[in-house]
């Protein structure tokens, strides 16, 4: 045989040998199979499931039991859903984790009925953490003061003469001192308010109330001893357990977290994060300054992955409506003499818009007060027009009040309207602080999140943690009925902007992913998006509405890793 005939047949024989290899090719292999559930995907191509495969932490395939079992092998582990309903991981668009995380080791006055039971549930707390301290909480309501509508500090200091109090209202626009902790801030007769701030005075003598409005809280806030590094990541890692425990797989940061990345990214470091950021740096009146570039710059250029994302800048247009601090278009129906103000002049936040959209960034803008949620629109249409831009995403945070010319705008502008469904829970606070402020017209389009959808708006839920609970079940009870737990009212608050179970998942699913730039990996339950999935105890397309709230998470899974068990029963 000669040397070229040898050579042809160990090619012959190899390119056989390599065709029989790729024959053999083993079917690739689930590292975790979620088997037997109700699976609502969120893909509309596919919408129900009983079984999904995972691997690298991607969902690998999602369908029947039959066919994802071929992907098992004996290292496959298995999780049994039991006929339980499995979902995307939930995504909260809107929060303050480590404002809430540090709350949970705080005096909680979320539900106290009037000043008398906030002195009890303070004293309790005293008993338990003596000392000359400072008494930190949070979760008044405007309502708990009756009339007034605002707190008082002589209730506080009938409780702690000696010891400085402050405690944080549920929606982080108002703050109440005692005396002490005015004191310990200087704040006397002669302060000047400062800039987007009042310190709410006795009309007779001038002294100080104790009720801080919107900036004038930081008067305090800058002399309260701050949590160490090593608190600061204990309480980082309850928040993360408790948003793991309640469905949450990823967070949008809304303020008061980007000058702590340097803490997140130690979590990163160590294996321990269990729940994605996407953190917004919060840039403050009156403008867009140098130092605030290189800051959002240097971030981003850190900070861009699955993991702690930072491409979002936080602005703020107004305050809130129960303290006049909204902007309004026309004067507050309970106080004709003011329709609150704006923080920005309009013309620098316009001109922050444009700049920052130039560069790519997405943009949140807080709007409660229609004249807010207007000047906003106003400046992404004109970023829009002067930098050609598309798909930026912008996006209006909170719309409480909205006039109904401007409903159209978001589909038209494709402008995100990320609402927090709880805010509208129809308590006392709503029906008789909020509603009586804003006035019957204004209040008819009340958190118009039905109206805004069905005008081509696109809908991203959150919760503003820790101004109320994080708690996405209770947010889609409220969305789907506009009532409260009792059935009150009995017709509902502004019925006609209910959602159906359907649409209120997707505002905190694919539409929450949509809002941050990850729909196409993020969001729903298909192949190639990360396996971000939760277990629920019921399945709330089927049960009475009101009885949502009462879900219990099972089993949350973040990136293909159990990141949450619930106890066995």
């Amino acid at each position: 045989m000669t040397i070229k005939s040898i050579l042809f047949f160990l090619a012959a024989a190899l390119a056989l040998s390599i065709t029989m290899a790729l024959a053999r090719k083993p079917i690739p292999i689930a590292d975790t199979i979620i088997a037997r559930g109700k699976v609502y995907t969120g893909n509309k191509e596919q919408p129900w499931a009983t079984a999904v495969a995972i691997r690298d932490g991607k969902i690998m395939a999602v369908g029947d039991e039959e066919t994802i079992y071929k992907l098992h092998f004996a290292t496959t582990e298995v999780i049994e859903a039991g006929g339980h309903l499995v979902l995307p991981g939930f995504v909260d668009c809107h929060i303050h984790f480590l404002d809430g995380s540090l709350s949970l080791g705080r005096v909680n006055l979320e539900g106290a009925k009037d000043a008398s039971d906030i002195q009890q549930r303070l004293r309790d707390y005293a008993a338990k953490h003596p000392g000359k301290d400072w008494v930190l909480g949070r979760g008044w309501n405007y309502a708990m003061f009756g009339a007034e509508a605002l707190p008082h500090k002589k209730y506080l200091d009938e409780v702690f003469p000696d010891r400085p109090v402050f405690l944080e209202g549920y929606d982080g626009h108002t703050y109440w001192a005692n005396s002490k902790a005015l004191s310990a801030a200087g704040i006397t007769n002669d302060t000047a308010d400062p800039p987007n701030g009042v310190i709410v005075r006795d009309a007779k003598t001038h002294e100080a109330t104790g009720a801080l409005k919107e900036s004038a809280q930081r008067l305090v806030v800058r002399v309260v001893p701050k949590p160490s590094r090593s608190e600061n990541l204990a309480a980082l890692r309850a928040g993360m357990k408790w948003s793991n425990e309640h469905g949450l797989t990823r967070v949008h940061s809304a303020g008061g977290d980007f000058e702590y990345l340097d803490l997140y990214n130690e979590l990163r470091r160590q294996g321990q994060q269990t729940l994605r950021f996407y953190v917004a740096y919060f840039l403050n009146p009156p403008e867009l300054r140098p130092e605030d570039i290189d800051a959002i710059e240097g971030a981003r250029k850190k900070f861009h992955d699955e993991w702690i994302d930072t491409n979002v800048v936080k602005m703020m247009a107004d305050g809130v409506i129960e303290s006049h601090t909204a902007a309004m278009l026309e004067p507050y129906s309970d106080d004709p003499s003011t329709k609150g103000k704006l923080f920005w002049d309009p013309v620098k936040y316009s001109a922050a818009v444009a700049e920052l959209d130039k560069r790519g960034l997405q943009l949140f803008t807080h709007a409660i007060g229609e004249y807010g949620v207007r000047t906003a629109l106003d400046a992404y249409e004109h970023a829009e027009q002067v930098n050609h831009t598309n798909d930026r995403r912008p996006r209006i945070e909170h719309i409480e009040t909205i006039t109904a010319a401007d409903i159209s705008r978001f589909g038209k502008l494709g402008v995100i309207a990320s609402m927090q469904p709880l805010h509208s829970y129809p308590d006392t606070n709503t029906m008789e602080v909020w509603a009586r402020n804003a006035g019957q017209d204004r209040a008819s389009r009340a958190w118009a999140w039905k109206s805004i959808s069905n005008a081509g708006g696109r809908l991203a839920f959150g919760s503003d943690w820790p101004v109320v609970t994080l708690n996405p079940w209770e947010g889609i009870q409220t969305a789907v009925t506009r009532q409260t737990t009792e059935g009150k009212p009995e017709a509902g608050f502004v019925p006609e902007q209910r959602l159906s179970v359907g649409e209120t998942v997707r505002g905190y699913t694919l539409g929450a992913a949509y809002a941050g730039h990850r729909e196409k990996t993020e969001g729903s339950i298909e192949p190639g998006k990360l396996a971000d999935l939760i277990i629920v105890s019921q399945n709330i397309f089927e049960v009475d509405p009101h009885r949502i709230s009462q879900t219990k998470v099972l089993t949350t899974i973040v990136g293909g890793r159990v990141v949450y068990q619930a106890p066995a029963q």
